[in-house]
């Protein structure tokens, strides 16, 4: 699979790095070089300096090619501008973004793009945890609780 990463923090990184060593072809979008160290010295992704914002930063990471886009910055909305130019301009189908807002997150699902909420994961899974439930699919732990929206609204 061709995988384009936009992001090279602690989850694209890492997500690069196991996906890469699973035998997949990755590159990766980062404008920091210092971010790109996070990779290590022998890593076999493929690396686009320049900004994921711009087309021609998309073109050389030949994201018209890729069979899935992460977006993985701590932007949400660059996050969620960048995998909608994935899909409209490039033609990408498999399209994902971290988004940290969780009402931001699930707004976007509704329309088709996937994100990622790592709060509401790790919220949920930790709930699950302490009260000795069964750990739930992703879908579930990635929505906005309806329990908290109540509380938030009030």
């Amino acid at each position: 699979m061709r995988i384009v990463i936009m992001g090279c923090g602690r989850t694209g990184s890492t997500l690069a790095l196991l996906m890469s060593c699973a035998g997949h072809q990755v590159t990766v979008i980062e404008k920091s070089q210092d971010a790109l160290l996070r990779l290590g010295k022998r890593h076999k992704c493929d690396v686009v300096v320049g900004d994921g914002l711009d087309e021609d930063t998309l073109r050389r990471a030949e994201v018209d090619k890729a069979d899935a886009f992460i977006a993985c910055t701590n932007g949400d909305n660059t996050n969620l501008m960048v995998v909608q130019m994935a899909r409209e301009l490039f033609g990408v189908k498999r399209i994902a973004a971290k988004v940290n807002d969780p009402v931001r997150a699930e707004a976007y699902r509704e329309y088709g793009i996937f994100t990622v909420t790592s709060g509401s994961l790790l919220a949920g899974y930790l709930r699950d945890w302490m009260l000795g439930n069964p750990t739930r699919n992703i879908e579930e732990y990635n929505q906005f609780y309806p329990e908290l929206r109540q509380l938030l609204e009030d």
